[in-house]
């Protein structure tokens, strides 16, 4: 596997905050990067060179990323038998990695005891076509997706810790923040994705 370095797949460009030039009613401005058209041709494109040269592509976020995740489900104690979603899984890399190294794959699309998303939500929240509707759908579906006390883990550029809450304040509650890398920039801190794992209420 490559260790990509977050972004998109295929040289796409990275899902960044896009809170400058002309945002919709949420703060975003609309882009290609968040609709389905784009992401088919990523992904076809992915396909023909892993086809042709044996190379997986982008992993979202990087490897840290899918390492993070499958160590506080190893930390937790998740039972192999567990069921999983990867939401938006793209290129599959991600759920290859967790298959090999953790768990059995589910085919079942509900009863989920854990959904992981690494950058879908901020993919949807620059959809040009009513974004704000479609996060709804995105919250309402992946609550009929989860079980009761079932986890969500959410890696996103876009989202601030604050708006993750109030994105997911209705059915879910903060069970715990993942630590991500920080940068320094003019004296200050920050990180440049947050990991946070939500619980179904």
């Amino acid at each position: 596997m490559n260790s990509g370095t977050g972004g998109g797949g295929g040289g796409a460009g990275a899902a960044e905050p896009s809170r400058s030039g002309s945002p919709g009613e949420d703060g975003f401005a609309p882009s290609a990067l968040g609709t389905r058209e784009h992401w088919d041709a990523v992904y076809e494109r992915e396909l023909q060179t892993f086809q042709e040269y044996g190379d997986t592509g982008e992993i979202w976020f990087g490897e840290e990323s899918m390492d993070r995740l499958i160590r506080w489900m190893q930390n937790r104690k998740i039972p192999l038998d567990a069921s999983v979603l990867d939401i938006g899984t793209g290129n599959g890399v991600f759920l290859v990695e967790l298959v090999e190294d953790f768990l059995n794959l589910s085919t079942k699309l509900s009863g989920f005891h854990i959904c992981i998303d690494k950058g879908t939500f901020d993919a949807i929240s620059l959809n040009p076509d009513n974004a704000i509707e479609k996060r709804k759908q995105y919250v309402k579906s992946l609550s009929a997706a989860l079980n009761v006390k079932g986890f969500f883990l959410i890696t996103s550029c876009n989202w601030t810790k604050e708006e993750l809450l109030d994105e997911f304040s209705e059915g879910f509650e903060l069970f715990e923040e993942l630590p991500t890398p920080t940068f320094s920039f003019g004296g200050r801190s920050g990180n440049s994705v947050t990991a946070l794992v939500f619980q179904k209420t």
